[in-house]
């Protein structure tokens, strides 16, 4: 193929490269592993993501608002064990990975979410308001019943699915 051609070809055909960051973003495979995203409204507490992450990029720490939770998308290596051992789902993947930025922002390329502290409403004690695992529980919990277990810390929860559906 002569120069000419190869020439009049590309110009029919357009520029191959994508025009990131000033146009639209490129379409991601299905499959692909980008950036995480928490959901602390899922979250279960369990620290297992933090445990088994194996860049360190994940942080859990107590604060007076509750369990903090931060994910450090330049650490983080997209491998997705945290979202393949996330028992509630909390964590996921997405496909999203245009993750460039200046590097005065550098510090702000994270997913931060927090688990708020709630006030027992049987005890008066502190808890998390954290998702109950309650799969195996049988009969399954209604929506009203689900909603009263989080307004509890977790010795209160242990009590209140033992007595459930006892009468007094």
């Amino acid at each position: 193929m002569n120069f000419l051609t190869l020439f009049a070809r590309n110009l029919r055909r357009g520029p191959y490269t994508e025009r990131f960051p000033f146009g639209p973003p490129a379409p991601a495979p299905k499959r692909l592993r980008g950036r995480i995203e928490f959901e602390a409204k899922l979250c279960e507490g369990c620290l297992l993501c933090e445990k088994l992450c194996p860049s360190g990029a994940i942080r859990f720490s107590r604060t007076a608002a509750g369990l903090a939770f931060d994910c450090w998308h330049s650490t983080c290596v997209f491998c997705g064990t945290c979202a393949f051992y996330c028992p509630s789902g909390s964590i996921r993947q997405t496909t999203d990975w245009s993750l460039a930025h200046v590097e005065a922002e550098m510090f702000a390329v994270a997913e931060h979410g927090l688990i708020p502290t709630i006030v027992c409403a049987e005890c008066g004690g502190k808890g998390l308001d954290t998702a109950s695992n309650v799969a195996k529980v049988r009969p399954p919990l209604s929506d009203e019943e689900y909603a009263q277990l989080r307004r509890r810390c977790p010795k209160c929860r242990n009590k209140f699915l033992r007595n459930r559906g006892k009468t007094s």
